[in-house]
């Protein structure tokens, strides 16, 4: 029994004595031996330069060991140096891995283990270096990952890897990104002029944020002082003081330079003459004398004469001075047909920057114009055809973004609940509408202030039942997940999905309004009542059905402009009241109970507001107070609105 266990004991000391020989002698323990001070403990300062030995080995085990270092799973035998990766067997002991085979070797308590644990710094280092090994992998997540991490953190060690990964990459995206994100990098770190001239021309027609990011760099400029101009130097702009700079800021660049002395302060001067006053006297002159400047000025000069005070700085040596050297801006970047090559390509970006910007702002226009159109078209009927001031126009809004918000919290389903919220936020604004008409309007026909107060007190009650119901918070009212995101052109020309849809509705209600008051038998009416209510009466029409009707439409269509402007803006009780103020602007500046009109109106007070934003986009309550001062004018020479109404609305 002993003899069994002495042959066993012996079989594994000579296994483990084999292994430890086979792992002296194996490459990447040869290698790795020749850094073990700096691996064992690294700094950011030496580990560039251990890194770089070992990618150069060429050894294939070294991602791997890169890998698992940033990991903190290599582990060192005390005994020997000797390293291997390790896995945690309980707390004590450990399992040691053998580098080159990946085969287990053994295993150690962790007394006799030390781990490498790399700080953050280095840990950095070894990420960058693994980029490269990243782009060649044959897995695709890999991959991209490797790609977004040259993208996030860009260096010059970067380019080659990275030109050489684009000829074997097999997905056209990646492929794509690889080829656009090379001629980025090419622009600041590639050592050829001429290449990095062409990657520079071949953004000149690209919107994209990241190449205007490459380039700008190319023209930070220095500004300097120097007796001549320096011959290399690639020069940006020769300077003329008083023209380009103050005579001060161009004698400061000098005195920084070396080039002229400091100037003394005059309050340094005043400081210097009191310290030297000694019986009585500064430098010989009696201090009541001096009680102007051109005496204490002389005084300060018998100091300085005497090297008592430095000297002062006359205007004419200053003059001499700036005369005698030369303030010029220097580019950061030395080669000039570099930065000539960006200063051509980013004129033409920022010129198409421009011109996008504008389609841009052009698409936010169409956007607020076709909210201000959904909110307005329920008030430009109800004002055309019964020249009713219903000031509680917004609460129909309001009432039909919470009506949404109610159909939210019964059917969860986003896109199920807009739909069924649609309708019945017209069913309900509909339904209150022709209430309100019933109870109160209609004895109020002919009378627009009584008209104007009493439903200015409704919306004020409308505001605080709803207050009451949902509290003084924001709900949410959520848009189908298919309305998430925007649709985007370039880096300067998006439109959210949102506004689109509003958009779309818009157009549909238009169409849906046309086709009622011009194809229907109620839209007959409804045009026969504006015109001349009482010739309507005569031919059959009753007046009072119409005016209930149509108000209820009107109502109705605010509804369901709430829960579309809900979609995007918070449903509050004062949700209406945002938008009483341009629904009114918009019906009268298109012309009353006119459907184009107010289309026009929209479209033209939408385009206005977003263009003086965009001229004072810091101060958006200015924007507003342009627009109405504007609307103000516009009113003067057209009173009736772009399109004049003929009827009761019109005063005809």
């Amino acid at each position: 029994m002993t003899r069994t266990i002495f042959y066993g004991l012996g079989a594994a000391l000579l296994w483990l004595m084999t292994a430890t020989v086979s792992l002296a002698q194996s490459p990447i323990q040869d290698l790795l031996q020749t850094y073990e001070a700096d691996l064992a403990k690294p700094s950011r300062k030496s580990i560039g330069t251990v890194i770089e030995g070992l990618i150069a080995s060429g050894q294939p085990e070294i991602p791997e060991l890169l890998t698992k270092w940033r990991e903190k799973d290599v582990w060192q035998r005390k005994d020997d140096k000797l390293f291997f990766y390790g896995e945690k067997i309980d707390s004590k002991t450990y399992r040691l891995i053998d580098i080159a085979t990946g085969e287990v070797v053994g295993e150690l308590p962790k007394k006799e283990l030390k781990q490498l644990k790399p700080n953050s710094g280095v840990r950095g280092v070894i990420a960058t270096a693994l980029v490269q090994f990243q782009l060649t992998d044959p897995d695709r997540a890999t991959r991209e990952a490797g790609l977004t991490a040259i993208e996030r953190g860009p260096e010059a060690s970067h380019l080659g890897a990275l030109r050489a990964s684009i000829s074997p990459e097999t997905d056209a995206d990646l492929k794509a990104r690889k080829v656009r994100l090379e001629r980025l990098l090419t622009i600041p770190y590639d050592e050829d002029s001429a290449t990095r001239v062409a990657a520079i021309e071949s953004f000149s027609k690209d919107l994209g944020v990241d190449a205007r990011a490459a380039i700008n760099p190319l023209l930070t400029t220095t500004r300097k002082a120097a007796a001549t101009l320096p011959e290399n130097a690639n020069i940006a702009a020769v300077l003329e003081p008083g023209d380009d700079l103050t005579r001060a800021e161009a004698y400061g660049l000098l005195v920084d330079a070396g080039l002229a002395p400091a100037q003394v302060p005059a309050s340094a001067q005043k400081d210097a003459l009191i310290a030297n006053v000694e019986n009585g006297q500064v430098a010989g002159v009696p201090v009541h004398q001096l009680d102007n400047d051109a005496a204490r000025a002389d005084a300060y000069a018998k100091l300085a004469a005497a090297g008592t005070v430095p000297p002062a700085v006359t205007e004419t040596q200053i003059d001499e001075a700036l005369a005698a050297n030369v303030i010029f801006d220097v580019y950061a970047e030395p080669d000039n047909a570099v930065t000539d090559a960006a200063q051509e390509a980013l004129k033409s970006i920022e010129t198409r920057v421009f011109f996008n910007q504008m389609l841009d702002l052009g698409l936010d226009g169409l956007s607020l114009a076709s909210i201000y159109f959904l909110a307005a078209i329920g008030l430009a009927i109800t004002f055309g055809v019964m020249g009713v001031i219903n000031m509680a126009h917004g609460e129909f809004i309001m009432m039909g973004a919470y009506t949404g918000y109610v159909v939210q919290q019964v059917i969860p389903d986003y896109t199920v609940s807009i739909i069924v919220a649609i309708p019945l936020a017209f069913a309900v604004t509909f339904a209150a509408g022709v209430a309100m008409e019933r109870l109160v309007i209609r004895w109020l026909y002919n009378r627009p202030l009584e008209t104007l107060l009493a439903t200015f007190g409704i919306s004020i009650a409308l505001q605080q039942i709803a207050k009451n119901i949902f509290g003084t918070q924001a709900r949410p009212l959520t848009s189908p997940g298919w309305l998430d995101g925007a649709l985007v052109f370039n880096d300067v020309v998006s439109i959210s999905y949102i506004r689109i849809a509003i958009f779309v509705l818009s157009l549909i209600f238009l169409c849906v309004l046309l086709f009622v008051l011009n194809k229907t038998r109620l839209g007959l009416e409804t045009r026969a009542v504006t015109q001349n209510p009482r010739m309507a009466a005569s031919m059959g029409i009753n007046p009072d059905r119409v005016n209930m009707l149509t108000f209820g439409l009107g109502s109705g269509i605010a509804g369901i402009a709430g829960v579309a402007i809900g979609l995007y803006a918070k449903v509050t009780s004062e949700l209406g009241a945002d938008y009483i103020v341009q629904s009114f602007m918009t019906v009268v500046v298109g012309g009353v109970g006119n459907i184009w009109g107010t289309l026009l109106g929209a479209t033209m007070i939408g385009f206005l507001q977003k263009g003086i934003e965009w001229l004072n986009p810091s101060n958006t309550l200015a924007a507003q107070t342009y627009m109405i001062i504007f609307i103000i004018i516009f009113i003067q020479f057209r009173p009736k609105g772009i399109i004049a109404l003929k009827g009761r609305a019109a005063g005809d």
